[in-house]
């Protein structure tokens, strides 16, 4: 299994610590309810982590709509999250970037039209990342990609009603 957004080279689970993640909401490749959506609270998903490397400093997300009419859709962009087994639903500290909406945080799904997937990914990290907020997907993921201790993802998907 080859990790996406890597460093020049792609890194493969051997290169790190393939992590576990779970959500009490959605069980991977289903249906994300309302509620953590455009159409409802728009709030995070609550997300609970296993298998964590001891040398995680912090750990960081990158969920985004791949399958979006612009080839990509980033709806949310945080780093520097305490490490913690339990993300919880609306509270997850860390530092916010911006997201493809142009706001700070989280973004739900809000598709205009047909079924989207959304894939979020948890990254454990082995050093905190001095980045501004400002900062762009693609930026990010360069600087964070030297740091990556550990990974885990899950896929949801959201159709509007």
């Amino acid at each position: 299994m080859t990790i996406p957004l890597m460093h020049a080279e792609a890194l493969s689970v051997a290169d790190f610590r393939e992590m576990k993640m779970t959500s009490p909401a959605f069980t991977d490749g289903e249906a994300i309810p309302e509620r953590y959506t455009c159409d409802g609270k728009n709030i995070n998903p609550p997300f609970d982590l296993d298998k964590i490397p001891a040398t995680a400093k912090c750990l960081a997300i990158v969920a985004d709509d791949a399958n979006s009419p612009s080839g990509g859709w980033l709806h949310w962009l945080l780093w520097n999250i305490p490490v913690t087994h339990h993300l919880k639903e609306g509270d997850v500290h860390g530092e916010k970037g911006i997201n493809d909406f142009g706001r700070y945080g989280y973004g739900g799904p809000c598709a205009p039209d047909g079924l989207h997937y959304y894939t979020f990914k948890i990254y454990a990290l082995d050093a905190l990342l001095n980045l501004p907020v400002t900062v762009t997907k693609q930026e990010f993921v360069k600087e964070m990609s030297w740091h990556i201790v550990g990974y885990a993802e899950m896929t949801g998907n959201y159709r509007r009603k």
